[in-house]
This record gives C-alpha cells, sequence and structure tokens, in this order.
C-alpha cells in the first residue's frame, strides 16, 4: 500500500482500501482459509462503497458572493429536503425569462443547504436552448461516472441507464442541478424515483408536462430587493432622497433582472466618478435609441450597451467574436483565434469581460456568454464588423478546431509512434496520447458543432477528414454518445463526394457505431451492407472485407451464428488478400472463431484462435505493436474460454496464466475479470482451493472496482460453489 493512500486513510479521505489492496496484503502474509475470509469481509465493511465525488466532476459553478434576496424561495427549497428517504424524491421546476436568476438561485440554494448532501451535489449545462440540447443519455452516464466513476460499464439504452442512475442515487444524500433544460423528454429520464437526491431543473419553458414535481415560477426581484442589490454592488452611495430615486431608476431600468442588475452595479463600482442620476440617465436614453433584442428585454439591453461602451477597444471585439464560437463554451485558446490576439492580450480581454459580468467561468478555465449576452454579442459583431471579416473569423474559428482534432485524433492511429502528427499549433500542446485524448474530451463540443458546420456549408472532404482521424479514438470513448451522429455526417459527406471508397469506409464506422455504441443490430447490419455495395462499386476488396467483418459482428450479437459463419470466413480471405493485418488478425479471426464456437465446430474455433495468436506474436505476421498487444491477450483468453466450455482445466490454465501476465500492458479490466474468474473455476476443478479461490477474488474486486454488480454477485456464487459458471463467454460478446 502506497504511503499517499496511508495517508488519506488517516486523513478520512478513504474508509479502507480498495480490495485488490486488501487481497495484495492477504497474499503477502500468506493468509489462507477462515483468517483471510475474515480480513476480506472486514475491508468490505469498512470501506466506503459510495465517495463523494472530486471537485471537478461536474461541479457546481462559483455561487454568487454577494447574491441578494430570494429568501423565501431558498426556505422553500430547503423545506423540499426534510422527507424521508422512503418518499418520493424531492423535484423542483424553476422557470422564469432570461437573466431573472434562475440558475443562481439554484446554485445559491444547493450551496447554502450543501451540509445536507453529504455524498456530493452536481451541476450540468442541459444547453436547452442550443440546436441539438445535451442527450439524456450523455447526461446520465457523466452523473453516473461522477458518482461511481470506477464504474466502466454501462448499459447502452437510455431507459437502462435511467434505470442504473436511480439505482446508484437510491442510497445517497446529493443534489443534482439540471439547469437550461430544453423539455420534458430531455429531463424525464434524468430524474430519480425516491431517496434523499434533491433535483432542481432551470429552464424558461415551464415543463407542464412533468408530473409529481414541485413549481417555483421566478418572477424579478422585488423593488426593495433590486435596490439592495445596487446598493450592494456600488460601494460609497449616497444616502439622500435623491440619491434613493436614482437607484430605483436604475433597478426600473433594469427591469429589477439580476443579470441587469449585476451589469449596472459593476459598470458603477469601476466608474467612481459616475452618479447614480447620470448612470440612470444614460440608460433612459439607451431604452429610446436601441430596439430591444427580444420582446420584454429592452431593459436588459439598456444595461449591455452600457458596458459595452466601457470596455477596452481589444476586449468589445474579442467579446463580439465569441458570439461566433461553435460550442456552447470554449477555452482560452479557441477565444485567443477568435480574436486574433495574442495569448497574453486575450487572457487579459477575458479577464476584462469576466470582472464585468459579460463573460461567465468556472474553475476550469472554460468561457461561456449567457444565451442573451451572446445575441447582443453578435448583434454588435453584425453592427460593426463587415461580412465578409465576420465570415472569416468564424472559418478560422472552425479550421482551428477540425485541424486539431484531426492531429488529435491521428495520436491513436496504430503507426502514431512512427511519425507524429503534423499539427504543431502552439496554443494545443497535443505532445503526448495523454494530451491528446484530454483536449479531444474537453473540446468535443466545439469540435462537433464545427463538424456539424463544415457539413452544414458542404465542406464535405473536411468532415471525411476529421471522422477519418476520429476512427481509432472512437474506441477508447465509447460512451461519448455522439459517434453515431460523427460517422453518420461523414458517410453522408463521402456520398456527396461520390467517393465510393470513403463511403463504405465510412459506412462501416458507423456499422461499429450503431453496433457497440447504440446497441443497434439491425442499424449496423444495413450500414454494413450499404458499405459492402459502395466498396463492391470502388472495387475496394479491403473494405469488403471490413463490411462482411462488421456484419459478422452484427448478426453474432443479433443471435445468428449460422448466418454469420459464412461471412466472417469471407471477411478472412478478403483481409489475407489485400494483407489487412489489423483487419485478419484483430477482427475478423476473432469472429470466425466465436461463430465457429457457437455453431458447434470448438475444434475449428480453437484452430482460429491459435492462428490468431501465432500471427500476433509474429513480428512478421503482427499487426502494429499495440494491436498486436492487445491480440496476443484477446486471443489467448479466447483458447481458456474454449478449454473451460470443453473441461479442459489444465489447458485452459496453460492459456489464461501468460495472457493475464500480458494484460498489465493493454488494462482492460473486464478481460482482466473474466480470466481471474476462468482460471478460478479450473483450479477449483482441479482441486487446487487456494489458487482458486485468490483468483476468483481478484475477479470479484475488479469487477468492484469498475462497478459491474451482476458479475460481483455471479462470481460470488462461484466462490461458494452454487450457481451458474461465470467465467464462460456471454452469448452476445463479439468483439474483442
Amino acid at each position: 500500500m502506497s504511503v499517499r493512500a496511508i495517508g488519506n486513510l488517516e486523513r478520512g479521505e478513504s474508509l479502507g482500501p480498495q480490495r485488490a489492496t486488501v487481497i495484495a496484503l492477504a497474499d503477502a502474509l500468506r493468509l489462507t482459509g477462515e483468517c483471510r475470509d475474515e480480513l476480506l469481509r472486514a475491508a468490505r465493511s469498512g470501506q466506503r462503497r459510495n465517495p463523494a465525488p472530486g471537485p471537478g466532476l461536474m461541479a457546481m459553478p462559483r455561487a454568487v458572493p454577494d447574491f441578494t434576496g430570494r429568501g423565501q424561495e431558498v426556505g422553500w427549497l430547503a423545506s423540499l429536503t426534510d422527507g424521508s428517504p422512503d418518499e418520493p424524491a424531492p423535484i423542483v421546476v424553476i422557470s422564469g425569462q432570461p437573466g431573472v436568476g434562475k440558475t443562481s438561485l439554484a446554485v445559491h440554494a444547493v450551496s447554502e443547504l450543501s451540509h445536507r448532501f453529504p455524498d456530493g451535489y452536481f451541476f450540468v449545462d442541459l444547453r436547452g436552448l442550443e440546436a441539438r440540447p445535451l442527450d439524456p443519455g450523455v447526461v446520465l452516464e457523466r452523473l453516473i461516472r461522477a458518482l461511481a466513476p470506477t464504474r466502466h460499464r454501462l448499459p447502452l439504452d437510455v431507459g437502462d441507464r435511467a434505470a442504473l442512475y436511480r439505482s446508484v442515487v437510491a442510497e445517497r444524500r446529493i443534489a443534482v442541478v439540471l439547469d437550461n433544460a430544453a423539455d420534458e423528454a430531455q429531463v424525464r429520464p434524468l430524474l430519480p424515483a425516491t431517496g434523499a437526491v434533491l433535483t432542481v431543473i432551470t429552464s424558461r419553458r415551464l415543463l407542464t408536462g412533468l408530473e409529481g414535481v414541485a413549481r417555483l415560477p421566478l418572477p424579478p426581484l422585488p423593488d426593495a430587493e433590486a435596490r439592495h442589490l445596487l446598493e450592494h454592488l456600488i460601494p460609497g452611495l449616497p444616502t439622500a432622497d435623491h440619491a434613493t430615486d436614482a437607484i430605483s431608476r436604475l433597478a426600473h431600468s433594469c427591469g429589477n433582472l439580476p443579470l441587469a442588475l449585476r451589469i449596472v452595479g459593476n459598470r458603477m463600482a469601476s466608474r467612481p466618478d459616475w452618479s447614480p442620476d447620470r448612470l440612470a440617465a444614460r440608460l433612459e436614453g439607451e431604452e429610446r435609441r436601441l430596439d430591444a433584442l427580444t420582446a420584454g428585454d429592452l431593459e436588459v439591453t439598456a444595461a449591455f450597451e452600457l458596458s459595452y461602451a466601457q470596455l477596452s477597444g481589444v476586449a468589445r471585439q474579442l467579446f463580439r467574436r465569441l458570439s461566433l464560437m461553435p460550442g456552447p463554451h470554449c477555452g482560452p485558446q479557441l477565444a485567443s483565434v477568435l480574436g486574433g490576439l495574442p495569448d497574453a492580450d486575450t487572457e487579459d480581454a477575458l479577464d476584462e469581460l469576466v470582472e464585468l459580468g459579460l463573460l461567465q467561468s468556472g474553475f476550469t478555465a472554460r468561457y461561456r456568454l449567457h444565451d442573451l449576452i451572446r445575441i447582443f454579442a453578435r448583434r454588435r459583431l453584425e453592427q460593426e464588423e463587415p461580412e465578409d471579416e465576420r465570415a472569416a473569423v468564424e472559418t478560422r474559428a472552425v479550421d482551428w478546431l477540425l485541424d486539431t482534432a484531426i492531429a488529435a485524433g491521428r495520436w491513436f492511429e496504430p503507426d502514431y509512434h512512427k511519425t507524429l502528427p503534423e499539427h504543431r499549433d502552439d496554443r494545443a500542446q497535443l505532445d503526448s496520447p495523454e494530451a491528446a485524448q484530454q483536449w479531444l474530451m474537453t473540446e468535443a463540443d466545439g469540435w462537433l458543432a464545427a463538424l456539424e458546420l463544415a457539413a452544414a456549408t458542404g465542406r464535405w472532404q473536411r468532415v471525411v477528414d476529421v471522422a477519418e482521424a476520429m476512427h481509432w479514438f472512437s474506441d477508447r470513448w465509447i460512451h461519448w454518445g455522439y459517434w453515431p451522429r460523427v460517422f453518420t455526417l461523414s458517410s453522408n459527406a463521402a456520398a456527396e463526394l461520390a467517393d465510393h471508397t470513403a463511403a463504405a469506409t465510412h459506412l462501416n464506422y458507423l456499422s461499429w457505431a450503431h453496433n457497440t455504441c447504440l446497441g443497434d443490430t439491425a442499424g449496423a447490419s444495413e450500414c454494413a451492407r450499404r458499405a459492402h455495395a459502395e466498396a463492391v462499386m470502388a472495387g475496394d476488396l479491403r473494405q469488403q472485407a471490413w463490411a462482411d467483418s462488421y456484419l459478422a459482428v452484427a448478426l453474432l450479437k443479433a443471435g445468428d451464428a449460422h448466418g454469420a459463419l459464412p461471412l466472417a470466413a469471407r471477411a478472412m480471405r478478403g483481409f489475407r488478400t489485400v494483407n489487412d493485418r489489423e483487419g485478419m488478425v484483430m477482427h475478423a479471426l476473432s469472429t470466425l472463431g466465436r461463430a465457429l464456437e457457437r455453431t458447434g465446430k470448438p475444434g475449428e474455433a480453437l484452430r482460429a484462435y491459435r492462428h490468431r495468436l501465432t500471427l500476433a506474436s509474429d513480428p512478421a505476421t503482427a499487426p502494429s505493436p499495440v494491436i498486436a498487444g492487445m491480440t496476443r491477450v484477446s486471443a489467448a483468453r479466447d483458447i481458456g474460454l474454449l478449454h473451460i466450455t470443453q473441461g479442459r482445466w489444465r489447458e485452459a490454465i496453460a492459456a489464461l496464466e501468460p495472457a493475464v501476465a500480458w494484460e498489465q500492458a493493454s488494462n482492460i479490466p473486464q478481460w482482466q475479470a473474466q480470466m481471474y474468474a476462468a482460471l478460478g473455476r479450473a483450479r477449483r476443478e482441479l482441486g487446487q482451493t487456494e489458487g482458486a479461490l485468490a483468483d476468483v477474488d481478484r475477479a470479484i474486486a475488479i469487477h468492484e472496482q469498475i462497478g459491474d454488480d451482476n458479475a460481483v454477485k455471479a462470481i460470488q456464487a462461484l466462490r461458494n460453489g452454487l450457481g451458474p459458471d461465470p467465467s464462460t463467454r456471454s452469448t452476445t460478446e463479439t468483439t474483442s
């Protein structure tokens, strides 16, 4: 156990070690029998199963430090958290017009009540006003991973994922803010059933279709609270009656909306030589000259206009151009691209915009414009910058996102270690696979939005190039939720280019996305068949083989092993013809072996698995090193599991023991657990009780770590000598 782990225990950051750590201790102490079991039981009882998530995992934005008013609303929200865990979970919908303070109230209330949520509190921007609001399946993935960061396996179906979320939060005291909801359909899967989970939804819509929720329609601040907020924001105000009257006029000009009041207060605080009378007169003058951005927001527009006029020239330009960022938020690098500014000047301008309340910033150097301010910024851009210049700025931002995405994605191609990506933009330091992966995940909303823009403007080759760069990376982030969209865009773009080879390639990628990301075997089959037809028209034997292999996988997952078998065999022949080692060794041979196994031909399946292991182990026939390493593990695992099904226990151990050692490099926990469980089964059958228990304990520890509760129960039954054997392969497992 590391010094850091011991320190975490002493400080109370961990209430118990991971099960794998306890097993390592038991092995080191040579504990056996009842003594070993007693130690494992003690560790399990002391282990905190549901730790509060750390900062940065869907973290709550910083609460407004000078939040004013809304005392009744906060008290009412607090009263909703007093119920029994057996009662329906409290769900609140806060609705109201733009700028009324819905998000600020939700964040402030949860922050004030944080002591009631010892298991954590979370914030999700649902992006309900954008063209593509956040998918509920993606939200569920983020919530589950924030609550259970070691859980690797999630259901693909949104309904199943929602059920898992409800079970994860059932015994926890947490708060979740679902900000900026689009409609009822988006939030309904995100709602818990019972328990001590406070869910606060904010939306401009009333969301009247939601049942069993408490509703809080939020009006503008009362006059007294609006005046009090301004008085709090503006230091050194005179107390004379005329000054109080001017404050009232200021509040009225802002419509008593907290967003506008805060902007006006910031302007006054930064201009101590201005009087409330002077500012009120200017605002009233702006009211007469400006059109409203949207009905009812005339006062807010005036407040924005006044703050905008006080910005430095550099900050004004950046503010206008931030309205062109493709996604909902950006980092300082994209801001620098949009502004056409050096990094230092960009950071100064961002600080100026944040300081004046025109730009929102969290703890992670991500910046976003309130949707109303974004409309205002876009309007100023259209008024002050020529159309050709606006188009050039937008194109520059889109190109930077797409170029950087391509460079980042290339790190995950099989031969990336031989030829480093050519992209060398100082703003995005992609000097390692880890940095590339971090950029792709952090900027996913941005580069996906840029990809959508490229498709919408007919830049078909750019769309194909970006999606091609994502092919290998997509295997590392299966649960992102948008790979079907990415490869739909690219397959459509390839069709527009009338490029049959590209169309076949990207329809094959889309088949993978339907199969792996959506669990849609029918959609996967259709895409694979279309890919094969395109490949035939192109005369491309490689893509014909990939289409056959993807179709075989889809049929296997659908339970049609007899239909999959000839396709897998044909894919093998095709890959051999074009010498595609990745396709033949990594994909087709595995699919062929499983099809043979499930059609009652274990001997032929074993020969296929052994041939695969031989090819992956021989430098003359192996694919790229990373793929070869994973394939060796997968092939040896398949051999061992096949021996298990045939009752050949010693042969199974001989295959699985080296596979477990090789697997340390690949680090795929599901494979590790499966092999340890199989080893435990084989050792038990040979009477090697102590070794069997040690292997089974390791399998249980891994499944507990990744959150696979069903597997834990099944392998626990194996440990007790009861129930079916969980070491065998699922009938739907078709890929390595």
